[in-house]
């Protein structure tokens, strides 16, 4: 595979700029993993430096599973145009989902649970990859999770 395949599978899985992945290759002496984990690194540097950001746009989103249980969820960032971009509305359909299936009691507990679809990842780590694609602070702002029959 050659370079040009590798950053295409690399941005396809990343979604990450073609510089930033040219870079990463050439640091990981073209091994795709080393790249992979270097971008990670490079990820979450990104959402330390931007956690003090203020985040006051984003979207309100709901999940109905069966119409027996329902979710719904905040989920902010710095501009409206990331509000609107594929990979913000994926990760607050995503994080909606967690809260219908795994009903968080807190926001700690949401951060801290695995994600359902990697459990591999944990949510934390799925907001910091879509902060280091965007570039802007992502925050999860208010959560409910409502289940037919069932009483606080």
């Amino acid at each position: 595979m050659d370079n040009l395949e590798k950053i295409q599978m690399l941005r396809e899985r990343t979604g990450m700029g073609v510089m930033d992945l040219k870079k990463a290759l050439e640091e990981a002496s073209g091994d795709e993993n080393k790249a992979l984990e270097l971008l990670q690194k490079k990820g979450v540097a990104v959402a330390e430096k931007r956690a003090e950001r203020e985040t006051t746009q984003g979207l309100v989103v709901t999940y109905s599973h069966g119409g027996r249980i329902g979710a719904i969820l905040e989920l902010n960032c710095e501009t409206d145009f990331v509000a609107k971009t594929d990979s913000f509305k994926e990760l607050a359909k995503d994080l909606v989902m967690q809260v219908a299936s795994m009903d968080p009691k807190s926001l700690e507990d949401l951060l801290a649970q695995p994600f359902i679809k990697d459990s591999s990842k944990n949510i934390k780590d799925l907001i910091t990859d879509v902060v280091g694609k965007t570039g802007e602070n992502i925050k999860v702002g208010k959560f409910s999770r409502v289940e037919l029959g069932v009483r606080d």
